[in-house]
This record gives C-alpha cells, structure tokens and sequence, in this order.
C-alpha cells in the first residue's frame, strides 16, 4: 500500500531557458499552500510549448526525490559545493509538479489511482525525456541519461480535481495492472524495444496515454524502433 507525504507541490512560468533561449516553464518552485488542480494540471502552473507538455493525459508530473542524490553523484556535483546546473537538493529541478521520498517507478503501476489531496489522479505515462533537461542541467546527454536510467518519473492524469498542498498524503486506491510497473514499460520502450508480445500486451491497456498507445502500434505496424536522437538533442 503506497501512502507517503508530498514534500513539495511545484508550479512554474514560462520563461527563457538555457543557451537556445526557448520557452520553458521547467523551472519549478514550491507553493505555498492549497493549489487548486483540474484536468489540464495545476491552475498555477504553465508550460512553453503545449505541443509537447501538459495536456489531459501529462496533466500533473511527478519526479521521486530519491533520485535525486544518484543524480548529483552521477553529474559530479558536490552536494555542499557550487553547482554547474540546478541546486539539485532542491525538488523541481526535473520540472516536477509533486515531490516524494518512498516511491519510485518500480512501485508504481501504469493505471495506478491516487487519492491526491482531495481529488484523483492516475498514472498515464512514464516521462519522455527531451533535450530541454540538457539545457537545464547544462549538460549535452542529460535527457540520453535520463531515458537511459529508467528514472525518468510519470505523468498523471486527473480524473477528479481538487486541491492539494504539501504536507498532504499521496495514497494508492485502485492498482488495475500489477503486471506493469512503469519500471517494466520505461525498460520496454527504450531497452526491450523488440519484444513484440509484450508490446502487443501494453498497447491493449485502456488507460495507456494515447500518445504511447500510438509510438507502439507504429513500432509493431514497422517493427522497427523509433529514432529518438531528435527528441533527445535536437531543437524541437
């Protein structure tokens, strides 16, 4: 049974971000007190390019703080030093909106339902690493790594809204798919990339996010593997 606190609830705006200048909100900060949240996500939150972020189905993002020490360790980063990118022993350096410690994508299912603060959500998707964490992190295969190491954290999307703010529980209601941990589907689409059955499988799930239902019925239409040198370092 998953019941933790949320450290911190994040919004951010839409501003400037690294050498290419390109409209970004990646830059979370923590709020102070309840923050309404309906379909599209946090009222207070706002994303640059809505092509790629936010929508009904990456409504709300979630990245585990417990990654985050990894993360310093693997960036070479003293942790009581001078930083070359983000303070990261600060949540919202990831552009998460909800910060954990005690879950991890190996605890949590696609389909998964939350109670968070007094509506809910579900787990729609892992997060798609792109070349705006290298911009951020200031470092050229940051997102490359990100996908790579299956901490990439998920997406929910809102199936009742309501208000939330830190200190408030993050409590597992319904688990419809114990099979599929989003460890096992991040290890699917980026690692496993031809095990087709499985693949056949994942697609099947009515709650997967439309847009991995449609990146994996064009891997078993082709089957071949997606090309993702774009998203990862590319300008778009």
């Amino acid at each position: 049974m998953i019941d933790c606190e949320i450290i911190s609830v994040l919004v951010g705006k839409v501003a400037p971000l690294g050498k290419r200048g390109a409209p970004s909100a990646i830059d979370k900060r923590p709020v102070e007190g309840a923050v309404e949240f309906d379909r599209m996500g946090l009222i207070l939150d706002e994303q640059g390019d809505r092509s790629s972020h936010g929508g009904v189905e990456k409504a709300i993002h979630h990245y585990p703080f417990d990654h985050y020490q990894t993360w310093a360790d693997k960036l070479n980063i003293e942790v009581d030093g001078p930083y070359a990118g983000p303070d990261l022993l600060k949540p919202g350096a990831f552009g998460e909106n909800i910060s954990t410690l005690g879950i991890v994508e190996q605890d949590v299912c696609l389909g998964d339902v939350f109670e968070l603060g007094t509506g809910k959500v579900q787990v729609a998707q892992g997060r798609q690493p792109c070349w705006k964490l290298n911009e951020r992190f200031g470092a050229k295969t940051m997102a490359r790594m990100v996908q790579k190491s299956g901490m990439t954290g998920w997406y929910y999307r809102v199936l009742d809204p309501g208000v939330v703010e830190s200190g408030d529980r993050l409590r597992l209601s319904d688990r419809l798919a114990p099979q599929w941990p989003l460890s096992r589907v991040i290890e699917l689409l980026y690692e496993k990339t031809t095990d087709f059955d499985a693949l056949e499988d994942l697609v099947a799930l009515p709650f997967l996010a439309q847009s991995w239902r449609a990146l994996i019925a064009r891997r078993l239409e082709r089957g071949e593997v997606e090309d993702w040198s774009r998203r990862l370092e590319g300008s778009s």
